[in-house]
């Protein structure tokens, strides 16, 4: 039977309502967390695998021994309280797992506990006596258990009877339905191309690119858990308690067809919409149109953005405003991968540059298309040499060292010369800036170039859960050098399989 309460340690667990509580505090919890929390109730003094835990508390979900990590010290964090002093709930034992140490108590469910109440004098007022059986009682005791034995069992006969007369009427078998447990902070951002519009492929590589932005940059700086599911066509049931969508929509005004970005937030939880915004996009208003939405997310989520991610996309307000879009749409050709893919971008960005040289994005996307070209195909001198200005001048950027894509160019080129611990430093520096897919592919990488394919397996896993689809597979399998996805991730095949 499940239990509607346990107390672990100095905390009531109420799962139902997900909630912990202790001397009048009441703490609530994302449902994940209480799922974990309940687990470990069941198994006290247990040491317990990460891959048991994901298999028994995530069950379909795909996740890392990261997010494994990260959850349990939130979980360590709310059994904590603020107090620093407090005992350790859960431990970790190195090279095993975590158990939890804490006492555990479930309700006896055999036993009715009732307090006795007491009078205004102090004293306890005795339970009454109950009278003595009549002499003249017709029947013992043991004969009133026996008829009521009968009573119960001809009852029981005639359920029986009743059930199996309304399995043979409705044949058809019973259908267990399961309810899919929604996380609050996690944010599906998906696209829906919809009716076609003018200037298409701009306007798509547009609003694609908004939605990686908005993925990285709530990633990186935000509470919220951001999938980028734009690549993603799979239509599977998602945990994520929050859906962004962003599509294209035809309106007749005044007898002119207008096509307009729609952006909807919409709450998977009770379905309301929580943003609803639509933008007609020109060549002059793009900037504005990624200010105004980041600004409308950091009310309706209650995120104020953190100077620095302020910073960040402010780097875009640039004069050629239309060189906004041409970056998204090279950033569409880079996700490819292949090497024609690459080269067409890297000739957009060029591009770019020349018409807005203040663009410092364009140059670092630049100097990253070509050491990933590199890296696919042999460079002559020229272009060898050619590469080197670049990266030369790519450190000379004021700030540059405090940008993620510094060091996925470093990784890319270190990895290239064969310098393994070099482009483990360097990727890990640029994960600490931006948790992003393409940071956690090289970190796959470079986990498979140190030997550790367990690792690099974790980190292919994130990559995928940050931006499921195609061309996050194809840089698993393909990107920097070939990875066997059956050898170094099975897990991630079958995944792929099943759907």
């Amino acid at each position: 039977m499940q239990h509607s309460v346990v107390r672990v340690g100095e905390w009531l667990v109420t799962p139902s309502v997900n909630q912990i509580s202790r001397q009048g505090r009441q703490i609530t919890l994302e449902p994940r967390l209480i799922d974990l929390l309940m687990y470990f109730a069941h198994h006290p003094d247990e040491v317990l695998s990460r891959d048991n835990i994901i298999d028994n508390v995530w069950m379909r979900t795909i996740v890392t021994n990261h997010v494994v990590t990260q959850s349990i010290s939130e979980l360590r964090k709310s059994l904590r309280d603020g107090d620093e002093q407090s005992p350790e709930y859960i431990v970790t034992v190195p090279k095993r797992g975590y158990k939890l140490t804490a006492t555990v108590v479930w309700p006896d469910e055999t036993e009715a506990v009732a307090p006795v109440a007491a009078p205004a004098s102090g004293h306890l007022t005795p339970a009454p006596v109950a009278a003595p059986p009549l002499i003249n009682t017709p029947r013992s005791k043991s004969g009133k258990a026996s008829i009521g034995t009968w009573i119960l069992f001809l009852l029981s006969l005639s359920a029986l009877a009743a059930m199996i007369l309304l399995s043979v009427i409705h044949h058809q078998p019973t259908v267990t339905k399961s309810r899919l447990l929604l996380n609050p902070r996690d944010i599906d951002v998906r696209f829906d191309g919809g009716n076609s519009c003018n200037n298409w492929v701009s306007q798509k590589s547009y609003a694609i690119g908004l939605g990686g932005l908005i993925t990285t940059s709530l990633n990186t700086f935000s509470t919220y858990m951001v999938h980028d599911k734009t690549n993603y066509s799979v239509n599977e049931p998602s945990s994520s308690g929050k859906t962004l969508t962003i599509s294209f929509v035809n309106q007749r005004h005044y007898r002119a067809q207008q096509c307009f970005m729609s952006v909807l937030l919409v709450d998977n939880a009770d379905g309301s919409t929580m943003l609803d915004k639509r933008y007609f996009v020109t060549d002059i208003n793009q900037i504005a149109i990624q200010d105004d939405l980041f600004n409308s997310l950091s009310v309706v989520l209650t995120q104020p953005w953190p100077e620095k991610m302020q910073a960040q996309l402010a780097q875009f307000h640039i004069a050629q405003a239309s060189s906004l879009a041409h970056l998204y749409e090279a950033r569409q050709l880079a996700f490819g991968g292949d090497i024609q893919s690459l080269n067409k971008a890297s000739a957009l960005l060029d591009t770019i540059i020349k018409t807005s040289p203040e663009f410092a994005y364009a140059y670092e996307g630049k100097v990253l298309v070509d050491v990933l070209r590199q890296s696919q195909q042999t460079f002559g001198q020229q272009q060898m040499t050619t590469l080197a200005e670049e990266l030369t001048k790519l450190e000379q950027i004021p700030g540059i060292q405090q940008t993620s894509v510094f060091y996925k160019t470093q990784t890319i080129y270190l990895l290239g010369k064969g310098d393994v611990d070099g482009a483990f430093n360097a990727v890990n520096k640029s994960i600490e800036l931006e948790m992003s897919w393409l940071n956690y592919v090289l970190l796959g990488k470079v986990y498979e170039m140190k030997g550790q394919n367990r690792l690099a397996a974790d980190a292919y896993l994130t990559a995928f859960n940050l931006r499921p689809g195609e061309n996050t597979l194809y840089w698993i399998e393909n990107g920097i050098f070939q990875t066997s996805v059956d050898k170094i991730v099975p897990y991630l095949k079958v995944f792929l399989a099943k759907n």
